[in-house]
């Protein structure tokens, strides 16, 4: 439910990478249905087209404005925020939650795999943050808040050799989210840096990841029951909808079954 925290965000402008399927779609639909305008971007935007028809036809207050961007590409992430600044004005929340896993061991993997990883995990987030905050900066908007959809992974590494490349970048997440939050009480602003940290979340993550042994990435959700997508919607809400003085650095979950 809305709590009252969100009411301030209602027809403001939310940026959501990897929004046409998993957590990224949860969370468009969420801020949607809190009244937010929400740029929704990803490769290919003929889902999120659909979810924005979906929010429409449901009443929902807000809008979703599906964006094709490939977020490995620093010059479509470019012009995508320079549209967004033509149409929109700028972003006041950005949430930064396309990611994605290659299973390359660290022994014998694929150098593209990593290099995508490392594109799409560390490089996209960071630049996606920076115009997010220039675009926050040059509005004179100081309550905008950046979110990072991190991972556990990015907290303890365990022994399976193909999450450990994945494993680095969301590391890579946990020292950013850190780093962003120092830089901006340097800069005086009230702007908020927070990330959250699932474990298993059922998604088409694990498919992404074993493409070639779809058994496999149905078995990783099958073994315990898992956190849903929606389940990441209620934890941006509520990062959000804390009031201004409080900063909420990160929300690590797990399904209560799982191990490690």
């Amino acid at each position: 439910g809305a709590g009252p925290g969100m009411e301030r965000w209602t027809g403001r402008v939310a940026l959501v990478t990897g929004a046409s399927v998993g957590i990224g779609a949860a969370v468009a639909r969420a801020l949607v249905q809190h009244g937010m305008k929400v740029v929704g971007c990803a490769r290919s935007v003929d889902k999120i087209e659909k979810l924005a028809a979906e929010c429409q036809s449901a009443g929902y207050p807000g809008t979703l404005i599906p964006y094709k961007c490939d977020l490995s590409n620093e010059e479509e992430i470019l012009s995508m925020f320079s549209a967004i600044k033509t149409l929109h004005q700028g972003v006041d929340v950005c949430i930064n939650n396309a990611g994605l896993a290659r299973p390359e061991p660290l022994l014998s993997g694929k150098t593209e795999g990593w290099r995508t990883m490392i594109d799409v995990n560390v490089m996209a987030v960071s630049i996606c943050t920076r115009e997010a905050y220039q675009s926050m900066k040059e509005r004179n908007i100081d309550d905008g808040h950046i979110i990072n959809i991190n991972s556990m992974n990015g907290h303890s590494v365990v022994p399976q050799s193909v999450v450990h490349f994945y494993s680095a970048t969301k590391y890579a997440v946990t020292a950013l989210t850190e780093g962003l939050r120092q830089e901006l009480r340097e800069a005086k602003t009230h702007i908020r840096a927070t990330c959250i940290s699932p474990g298993l979340v059922e998604t088409g993550f694990a498919f992404k990841l074993h493409d070639n042994d779809p058994e496999r990435a149905a078995a990783t959700y099958e073994s315990i029951r898992c956190l849903k997508a929606e389940d990441m919607a209620n934890a941006v809400i509520y990062v959000l909808s804390a009031p201004p003085h409080v900063q909420i650095g990160d929300i690590q979950m797990r399904p209560t079954e799982q191990i490690s």
